[in-house]
């Protein structure tokens, strides 16, 4: 399977991109990471979605291989949805889907919402789409862990301490329950954490998953669900993060949506349960090709 790479000027710096499959004759899915401020790297699993169509997974401006400017007005989400505008333009893309995860689907609500010409469809993995919501289902969460482990993120949060280890060391217990189940981590996922870029990830939500202070902390399109007139696959894992409540609410609210938990997944279920995740996503854009 051929490859292409390289990089594309966006506002405020280059960003870097890969093309599986570039001559493949589906309609191509644009990939979009989580963080703010993370990148591509945990779902380069994605690219065997390429069999048929060509697959796109880009670092967003400021993590993974793309620049990394200290211009802190860069990181909004306008600038965001720009960016993803300016890419689609470069890599001329007439029609596209796109699969966002997690932050990602965050991008590709807002997205749709400003540009919806020459969306096919739209893969919402693990959904953030109101930030309010997601604080409030992160504060059960919470309740479900082991005492000291709560009173640790709280005593942390108040005193201004969630650079504290112990904080970590709380916040490793939170993501090893709700982001990613599996006891032996896949090696490459530790390597990732170098691409990462915790300002980008600060100053847009917050020290952790669960506590949101960033400038997303009001994000929340629900009301415009309604408006969604393209094929939409909801997913999550059922111990996500991303609860299974919470996204089938958004299914609910978007017409003729769809809606698949993985049952034995968390946050990541494209690691944790990579075959049946790649079934869905392939069967659901095949239908929609």
């Amino acid at each position: 399977m051929t490859e292409k790479e390289g990089y594309i000027d966006v506002t405020g710096g280059k960003v870097w991109y890969r093309i599986h499959n570039p001559e493949a004759a589906g309609i191509p899915v644009i990939i979009l990471h989580g963080g703010p401020g993370s990148s591509h790297w945990s779902l380069q699993g994605l690219r065997e979605l390429a069999t048929d169509r060509p697959v796109i997974l880009y670092d967003q401006l400021g993590c993974g291989k793309s620049d990394r400017p200290t211009d802190e007005s860069l990181w909004k989400i306008d600038r965001f949805v720009e960016e993803l505008h300016q890419i689609k333009d470069a890599l001329n893309l007439d029609t596209f889907n796109i699969l966002g995860h997690s932050w990602g689907t965050t991008l590709a609500a807002a997205y749709y919402l400003k540009h919806p010409d020459g969306v096919n469809s739209i893969i919402f993995s693990s959904p953030c789409l109101s930030a309010p919501m997601w604080a409030k289902d992160q504060d059960a969460n919470r309740k479900k862990l082991p005492l000291e482990v709560q009173e640790t993120l709280r005593i942390c949060e108040e005193n201004g301490l969630t650079d504290s280890e112990e904080y970590k060391q709380a916040t490793e217990i939170f993501n090893n329950h709700f982001v990613c189940r599996l006891e032996n981590k896949p090696e490459f996922l530790k390597e990732g954490a170098a691409l990462k870029n915790r300002h980008v990830y600060n100053m847009m939500w917050g020290p952790s998953e669960f506590h949101v202070t960033g400038n997303l902390r009001n994000f929340d399109c629900t009301k415009e669900l309604k408006t969604f007139t393209i094929p939409t696959l909801y997913t999550c894992g059922r111990y996500d993060e991303a609860t299974p409540e919470s996204t089938s609410y958004f299914s609910k609210q978007t017409p003729e949506s769809k809606l698949h938990i993985f049952e034995e997944s968390a946050h990541m279920p494209y690691i944790e349960q990579p075959e049946e995740y790649l079934r869905v996503t392939h069967n659901f854009l095949k239908i929609n090709d």
